[in-house]
């Protein structure tokens, strides 16, 4: 079990209702329920009063690690562009960062047509088309080129069961800055970074000015990013076959 049906944003709340229904349904009618992070097994087993749920977090495969550059202009957004990866509120946060230099690129599917429009139109706004680039998804060699191009990942997101791209970035030495939602803390357990509340641009916005203005505390994230112990996929194999026994 990933993210709960009724938890996508901007769902009408009698479809949503209907979605959590048909979803206990289904989940009580289970042996095993597995999800993917301790913080969605928790909420899960809550919502639907599951006697118990298996926590087996996603394993991650590294790349080549980063390059930073000095002053740690080059942000990074890996997410599906949606109203749940909020990148409405990056570009909102980055809009007020703009005395400063920097450049983000925002690498995902933008398959809602509607919402796309709705963040490039925020881009073009805030006259920010030059900086802000929606590039599409990228997948294998080229992910792997964004990541080791960037001196941060920003991640945005309105929920989150667990954020694979949170731990993507720390197995390459890029530090991270998030929205402390969901899963997430869970994916950055034992190392730093810096979070943020969801759907707050002010908070966003400074913790982007604190990352381009302190050097200190660059070198302190990318030292935390580069010493982080990433689990394999082998343990997440384990896990979840000790879960089905």
């Amino acid at each position: 079990m990933h993210l709960p049906l009724a938890d996508e944003v901007g769902l009408d709340p009698a479809e949503a209702a209907a979605l959590d229904a048909r979803e206990r349904e289904v989940l009580t009618a289970a042996s095993v329920v597995v999800a993917t992070s301790p913080w969605a097994a928790s909420a899960l087993a809550d919502r639907h009063g599951l006697p118990h749920v298996h926590a087996v977090a996603p394993g991650v495969t590294g790349g080549p690690p980063a390059t930073p550059e000095p002053a740690g202009t080059r942000l990074l957004c890996v997410a599906s562009v949606t109203p749940r990866k909020a990148q409405d509120v990056l570009v909102e946060a980055l809009a007020a960062v703009s005395d400063l230099p920097w450049t983000c690129r925002c690498v995902g599917p933008t398959r809602d047509a509607r919402y796309t429009g709705v963040v490039r139109a925020l881009i073009d706004r805030n006259g920010l088309a030059d900086r802000t680039q929606l590039v599409g998804p990228r997948s294998g060699p080229a992910l792997d080129a964004e990541y080791a191009s960037a001196d941060l990942l920003v991640l945005p997101s309105r929920a989150e069961t667990y954020g694979m791209v949170v731990t993507e970035a720390l197995a390459r030495g890029v530090p991270v800055l998030a929205t402390e939602v969901g899963g997430i803390p869970d994916a950055l357990a034992g190392t730093r970074a810096l979070l943020v509340p969801p759907d707050d641009v002010d908070a966003l916005s400074a913790a982007l000015r604190r990352w381009l203005t302190d050097a200190q505390l660059r070198d302190t994230l990318r030292r935390a990013a580069s010493s982080h112990q990433h689990r394999t996929w082998q343990q997440c194999a384990a896990e979840l076959s000790a879960a089905l026994s």
